[in-house]
């Protein structure tokens, strides 16, 4: 068999030859021996998957090479936009309530919602969870203003005191409609 019989042989199979030189390179970039295993990883995982945008024929060696320095550069800008919180102060103000803890609190209100009497389950749903203002629920109700603001206080408190809370003391809850059932402010702006 001549050589010019031979098949060309897969890209793939070379990449293991370029490993130290790809190494010695990430090591002067990053001046750090495990960010530069990183590094290589990530660009021997990136080749791998973007082959099929390799054009056979062409120099491997700079392919590699250029997602290396490519993926150096795009995590150092990717950095330098990070904020650093270090005693995580930042994150804690960006941390949410898991969304388990507003169905416990939910499934306790709901069940608490259930024993109120008609007219002030009424009044707050249409105040709080629909937001009709007092007038509105008035209307609908068919009773005085002042009727429905009542029915609404009443409801509010009955309602804490089944869920045990404190004066003043509002539910860590996750839902905004629920949480307006529980404001008392709700019926205050309305």
């Amino acid at each position: 068999m001549s050589s010019s019989d031979a098949q060309p042989s897969d890209p793939r199979e070379e990449i293991i030859e370029h490993l130290p030189a790809l190494r010695a390179f990430a090591l002067n970039l990053t001046r750090n021996s495990s960010a530069a295993d990183d590094l290589v990883q990530d660009t021997l995982l990136k080749a791998w998957t973007k082959f099929d945008l390799y054009r056979q024929g062409t120099n491997l060696r700079a392919w590699l090479f250029t997602i290396l320095r490519n993926s150096f550069y795009s995590e150092r800008r990717k950095a330098a936009r990070e904020v650093a919180d270090v005693d995580g102060i930042l994150a804690g103000r960006l941390a949410t309530k898991p969304d388990h803890d507003g169905r416990l609190a939910l499934s306790d209100l709901a069940k608490a919602f259930a024993k109120l009497p008609d007219e002030q389950r009424e009044v707050l749903v249409l105040v709080g969870a629909l937001g009709f203002s007092v007038e509105e629920a008035a209307a609908t109700c068919g009773c005085a203003v002042g009727t429905v603001k009542s029915r609404a206080n009443r409801g509010r408190r009955a309602l804490a005191q089944m869920l045990g809370l404190e004066a003043g003391e509002g539910m860590d809850l996750t839902d905004s409609a629920t949480r307006a059932v529980m404001s008392a402010q709700q019926a205050a702006t309305s």
